[in-house]
């Protein structure tokens, strides 16, 4: 999808209008089922998105990447400095790497293991005293990053992995959240480009993302930053990048319970002694933890939401043909084989030990991802970790990104950043993150508060069969090519 200029937005909306215009009027009307729950706006923008996504006629992968990659540009209220996190000497980090992904998987699980490549990511701060239309200045990436901290006022430095069902979008498709949770935390952030699906299959990804994590803690020489404290480290992404956020928690829990990890291992010009540290919080909206897309809520949240339902194979639309996918040998997933799908790298619904994990923040609408996070948050918050659970009635995916500007995205965003806040400072002061959990009422934003401990979730047994029985599905065609992730 294409929203580059205004004449590519044009030629995406004005085919829509007829169909905007009814739903327009089915809401005046109390017609639609949401009516009672959405604004306007909310109701044109979700339907809106819901029909691109709905489309009898799929774009191909490769489109569908790279318009998402479109750079939109750098203005307004932003400092972005681009840096490259380079390759180690020495293999030790994707030695650990896939050593945690052998310990923890299971017979007939398989996995390309990847090699250790650079990875671009972004410095991004919040640019005051300009208007939206700003230009970057003409500068180094050096003095760009000197202009960036010399507004940070505070510790946090947050992780930011974007979301885009693993194949789309990157750092630039993200700057004015991370850009907005910068300013709101007083803070920065690392925004990182990590290797997109078709291209490099699981669990690439996750090892630019634990370089990118260790990047933080021991810099390579010339790197524009000087060592970052892992209690002043902030996981945090939407989607699938919410995914790669837990996943990374799971993956450094498992190498410092692991009793075949080595005592050291070797980064650029540091020797490096395990256990390793665990940052201060992990903060996701949305997070997408079951890549199988197997809870309750995939169907029954299904009308409060964009995202595509899964179907019957009868009526499963292919994608077409083209360069990247399908991949040379075909496996059934975008971002992985199929029989790793329930792995808890892959899926952290999967996992089953969240002991030890640093404080983790959930945001979550009344959506198809729901019961998924639900789980996690249960399952985390009765194994002694700190969980705040936050849900926000009738809100589809990621709200609080695709409803910018509403209450419900500003109180939400509000939440996300005191959080990181807090997770921070609670390392030095009597502002620890405690269990909590709210439930958000559509339309009046009223606060109920809930017991995270025991929230409605699917059982354990449960999620292992409905993940296993997904899985099976796919390896016996009863499942659409790639679980029919979002037709753009």
């Amino acid at each position: 999808m294409d929203v580059s200029s205004p004449k590519a937005v044009a030629r995406i909306v004005l085919p829509k209008v007829p169909f905007l215009f009814k739903t327009a009027l089915w809401h005046s009307l109390w017609l639609s089922p949401t009516s009672t729950k959405w604004d306007l706006k909310t109701e044109l923008i979700v339907k809106m998105i819901q029909s691109l996504m709905d489309s009898p006629h799929p774009t191909p992968i490769s489109k569908q990447q790279r318009a998402s990659l479109r750079d939109p540009g750098i203005k307004g209220k932003m400092w972005i400095s681009k840096v490259i996190l380079p390759v180690p000497e020495k293999d030790d980090v994707r030695k650990i790497l896939l050593g945690a992904v052998d310990d923890l998987k299971k017979e007939g699980e398989i996995y390309t293991a990847p090699i250790l490549a650079p990875v671009e990511a972004e410095w991004t701060g919040y640019r005051p005293n300009v208007d939206a239309h700003r230009p970057r200045p003409d500068l180094s990436e050096a003095q760009h990053y000197s202009r960036l901290m010399s507004e940070v006022t505070n510790p946090v430095t947050v992780l930011y992995f974007h979301g885009g069902a693993f194949f789309m979008m990157d750092p630039a498709s993200h700057r004015g959240p991370t850009s907005h949770l910068a300013h709101l935390t007083s803070g920065r952030c690392l925004s990182v480009r990590y290797r997109l699906a078709p291209q490099k299959a699981f669990p690439s990804a996750l090892l630019d993302a634990l370089l990118a994590y260790l990047y933080l803690l021991y810099p390579p020489p010339e790197s524009y930053h000087d060592p970052v404290p892992a209690s002043n480290i902030v996981l945090a992404g939407d989607s699938a990048g919410g995914n790669l956020c837990l996943s990374l928690v799971q993956l450094l829990l498992q190498i410092n319970r692991s009793a075949s990890s080595p005592t050291t291992i070797s980064f650029h010009n540091h020797t490096i002694s395990l256990p390793l540290p665990l940052p201060a919080g992990c903060a996701t909206q949305s997070a997408w933890m079951d890549m199988t897309r197997s809870m309750p809520s995939i169907s029954n949240n299904a009308h409060f939401d964009y995202l595509p339902a899964p179907i019957s194979h009868d009526k499963a639309s292919k994608y077409p043909r083209c360069e990247i996918w399908p991949t040379d040998p075909p496996r059934g997933d975008l971002y992985c084989d199929t029989s790793i799908l329930c792995h808890p790298l892959v899926s952290p619904l999967a996992a089953k030990d969240w002991s030890g994990s640093c404080p983790l923040w959930s945001c979550y609408g009344e959506e198809m991802l729901t019961d998924e996070g639900r789980c996690v948050a249960k399952k985390a918050a009765q194994q002694g970790v700190k969980v705040v659970w936050e849900q926000w009635e009738a809100m589809p995916h990621c709200f609080s990104l695709v409803l910018l500007g509403s209450p419900m995205s500003k109180r939400s965003f509000k939440d996300w950043s005191e959080f990181c806040t807090k997770a921070v400072k609670g390392r030095d002061k009597e502002a620890e993150v405690e269990t909590q959990g709210l439930w958000f009422e559509a339309r009046t934003g009223r606060e109920v508060e809930m017991d995270v401990k025991s929230l409605d979730a699917v059982g354990d047994e449960e999620v292992t069969r409905r993940m296993r029985d997904a899985r099976g599905a796919r390896f016996t065609g009863r499942e659409g090519e790639a679980k029919l992730l979002p037709k753009l």
